[in-house]
């Protein structure tokens, strides 16, 4: 799989990769499945890494095409991927459980127990993409 990917201090895909790697549980695999996904669901993604800073060195991993899609956040207890234009979205299989209330954006949390509707995920990728297009 090729992926396309920005940083301005790096190969963001490397930048990812070793922000998986440094998660030695449940939270690297979560992650790195959900980035497959995401590349499935739109092969043209671009992957990027911003917000690097001291307290957080290896960044925030984010997908966007034409526009942010979401962006993959790692806590302590779950693995947050939250939706740049979520609220836009329209979710069926209601895969967004946080950050309800906002006018904007959308997350899902995902716990270490929790399994993800791989194909509604993917549709919501792609749902994004389009919003994105179309603004």
């Amino acid at each position: 799989m090729t992926t396309k990917h920005e940083g301005s201090l790096g190969d963001a895909a490397a930048l990812i990769d070793a922000h998986i790697d440094a998660l030695d549980d449940w939270r690297g695999e979560r992650l790195s499945h959900l980035r497959s996904l995401i590349n499935q669901a739109d092969p043209d993604v671009v992957e990027e890494v911003k917000w690097r800073k001291p307290s957080n060195p290896l960044g925030v991993p984010v997908w966007s095409h034409d526009g942010m899609i979401c962006t993959g956040e790692i806590y302590k207890q779950k693995v947050k991927l939250t939706f740049a234009h979520g609220a836009a979205l329209d979710d069926p299989t209601q895969l967004f459980n946080a950050s309800l209330s906002g006018n904007t954006r959308r997350a899902i949390d995902i716990h270490e127990a929790d399994e993800i509707d791989e194909n509604a995920f993917k549709a919501l990728i792609q749902a994004a993409v389009i919003f994105n297009k179309s603004s």
